[in-house]
């Protein structure tokens, strides 16, 4: 079995592993069932395409989306990887490709949607093919509960069964109950070796604004970020047009994207968003599963997410190559309501209900929180932290303050209403507002109508959202969405309990966001020329740019500069095949001028301590070839005879005359052998 570290290297341009990712390469490539739930960009596609290359015969990875599928090929394809898929996106051309790897026994991994195993001789062909392990990405998907459930996904059990083969199923998003769905029906109910990686995604900065004006908000966002490749989350197909309009209007590259749109028009702008720089789609959570791109980086919501799994599943696509990457999520009363009212008015049973407000009771948590972000949402996902530095509380804590007499006031103007309002009509109670609705109700007097002067309207409106957030009042659907006390609130109205609220988003002013750069301003040059020789490469390649480099290599080629190959092949993302087929023309825009050529002996060696070492032996070399005094017969040794000295660093001299010869040995032998003992 080859070398992981060795292949991740060679193959990928990684120096070493994510955190997790090694151990979970061990168990797959030595053919143990593994279910492992990994964060969103925290590398699962690693953790099989690497135990693929160790491992004999072919691996076929089940996948939910064509789109997915094509650019892991194309991703694999550039590292030198000989991979395929088989959808009905493909051309007869690469069809045609795929079936004559798996003749020839050069395919490592094969790439099918699950409706593929709906045909009968599905089986008999992965059988046929010499396949020897199955990974399943986006294992969730099994999940009946899910969103993205797919039916086909069930049959995944039987194929496993029928091929008799190890099983590695990966996924981001899955609790426990999900977890047990996937065991069950991926694996018969018999317990595969787990790994459940740590969710935190540092480079990932949080921050959450309320909404004021929303439109503005955004683009004030957008502009800050001006280029840079992004998605704004919208609630509504409506919004997502309008605001890509709008996004336009203000001189970005926009588009939008919702279910409702045709399958054309849909693939249309997947291909623009993964081959164009600086692209921003707004979309529904329709643009989700499918979205690989390494290099998108920022992930704004227009609106409030359903629960705290989809809002870390969203703002998970931005930076998965590592970089740092930002998150904005906007949110308010109407959210609050709008979601709510959603789980309420849905078909699920009420344990569901119960288990969805839960959710989105953790995400209101996170948005109002009163301390460090990132804190609040890994505590969720059963870890601990300390605050990360890295998101809007830690940077600007909040102003708070002790609410529990505004609170207990609001309380029991719901109570003193019957619990038959909404908050515009509680508010107007509390600030002594004499409307018509008001004196036509008689609440002008009721004991709560005036007492609550120490806020203004919009005050009491934060006060409100707060309550809603922390989960003391909730809107009944069958009373047109007047509030209702929920038992958490009873404490704090007994004076049982006290109540800490933010200050901050009852007087907040607007802030100018600052424009988020990559690099230095002294780097920013440099970086802007290696994404347009990127680009021209991608476009004549016709494949999405990060397939060339992410966005994390080049900020690394900027900030060092590189000065030759071996350098160039030090830097994060840069494999073997990608050195060969872009090294030269990388450094050429780093250094003004083309490099040297390499013997493709040396080339292979660049950036390892062998690269230098094969350096000093041809020096030694060249000072020797005509013998110490200069006027012997000329004798050299070859590029690769040289490459695998430097690489195998025999201890002695009948090592070096088994790979030399005894003439070159003779000549060179104990010059070579001290270069080789000196070197350790």
């Amino acid at each position: 079995m080859q070398d992981a570290q060795a292949l991740l290297s060679s193959v990928f341009g990684f120096s070493a592993f994510r955190p997790g990712q090694a151990e979970i390469v061990e168990a797959v490539a030595s053919g143990r069932n593994v279910l492992a739930i990994m964060p969103t960009g925290g590398g699962k596609s690693l953790c099989f395409q690497l135990p693929a290359l160790m491992r004999a015969g072919v691996t076929v990875v089940i996948s939910p989306l064509i789109a997915l599928m094509r650019d892991q090929v194309r991703g694999l394809h550039e590292a030198g990887v000989v991979a395929g898929a088989l959808t009905s996106g493909n051309t007869a051309e690469e069809t045609d490709a795929v079936w004559a790897a798996l003749d020839d026994g050069s395919l490592k991994l094969l790439y099918i949607a699950p409706e593929r195993l709906a045909s009968s001789g599905t089986e008999r062909m992965l059988r046929r093919a010499g396949v020897s392990l199955i990974a399943v990405d986006e294992a969730h998907c099994v999940s009946q509960w899910g969103h993205d459930f797919r039916p086909d996904y069930l049959r995944i059990g039987e194929l496993r069964r029928g091929l008799d083969v190890p099983l590695a199923a990966f996924t981001a998003t899955a609790d426990a109950e999900t977890r047990e769905e996937i065991v069950a029906r991926l694996f018969d109910g018999q317990q595969p070796e787990t790994f459940l990686r740590g969710f935190d995604r540092p480079n990932l900065a949080l921050a959450f604004e309320v909404k004021q004006n929303p439109r503005a908000q955004i683009l004030s966002y957008a502009a800050a970020r001006k280029g840079q490749s992004g998605i704004v989350y919208c609630g509504t197909r409506a919004k997502t047009e309008t605001l890509a309009t709008a996004l336009r209007e203000a001189g970005h590259s926009a588009c939008h994207y919702h279910g409702g749109m045709e399958a054309e028009e849909r693939r249309i702008v997947e291909g623009r968003f993964a081959t164009e720089d600086g692209l921003i789609v707004v979309a529904t959570i329709a643009f989700g599963m499918g979205v690989d791109k390494p290099d998108i980086r920022w992930v704004a919501h227009a609106d409030l997410p359903k629960s705290i799994e989809g809002y870390y599943q969203e703002i998970g696509r931005a930076g998965r190559d590592g970089a740092p990457a930002d998150t904005m999520t906007l949110f308010g009363p109407d959210d609050i309501r709008f979601r709510r009212a959603q789980i309420d008015e849905g078909l699920a049973p009420p344990e569901r209900k119960a288990a969805d407000h839960a959710r989105l009771n953790a995400l209101l948590g996170l948005a109002e929180a009163l301390g460090c972000r990132r804190q609040v949402l890994l505590g969720y996902f059963g870890e601990a932290a300390a605050p990360c530095g890295n998101c809007d509380l830690c940077q600007t804590p909040p102003e708070t303050f002790d609410a529990t007499t505004p609170v207990r006031k609001a309380l029991s103007a719901i109570l003193r209403t019957g619990e038959s309002f909404g908050a515009g009509h509680l508010i107007d109670i509390l600030t002594g507002d004499v409307t018509d609705k008001v004196r036509e109700r008689g609440h002008d007097a009721l004991p709560t109508f005036g007492v609550g002067t120490e806020f203004d309207k919009r005050g009491w409106q934060a006060v409100f959202r707060q309550m809603a957030a922390h989960d003391l009042v909730r809107p009944d659907p069958a009373r047109h969405g007047a509030l209702r006390m929920t038992d958490a609130a009873r404490p704090i109205l007994r004076g049982e309990a006290g109540i800490t609220l933010r200050q901050d988003t009852i007087k907040a002013a607007p802030r100018r966001p600052q424009v988020k750069m990559l690099v230095s301003e002294e780097d920013a040059p440099l970086l802007s020329a290696l994404k347009a020789k990127r680009r021209a490469l991608a476009e004549a390649a016709r494949v999405p740019a990060y397939v060339i480099f992410t966005d994390r290599t080049l900020i690394e080629m900027a900030e060092t500069r590189p000065m030759d190959l071996d350098q160039m092949a030090r830097i994060t993302g840069v494999g073997a095949a990608k050195l060969e087929r872009y090294g030269a023309q990388f450094l050429a825009v780093i250094t003004g001028e083309r490099p040297d050529d390499l013997h493709p002996a040396r080339r292979k060696l660049a950036g390892r301590d062998a690269g230098s070492l094969y350096d000093r032996l041809l020096a030694v070399q060249a000072d020797l070839a005509r013998g110490d005094d200069g006027t012997g017969k000329h004798v050299t040794c070859s590029s690769s005879q040289l490459a695998k000295l430097a690489a195998t660093r025999p201890a002695d001299l009948s090592g070096i005359v088994r790979l030399l010869g005894d003439r070159r040995a003779e000549r060179f032998g104990d010059a070579f052998l001290a270069v080789l003992r000196a070197a350790g």
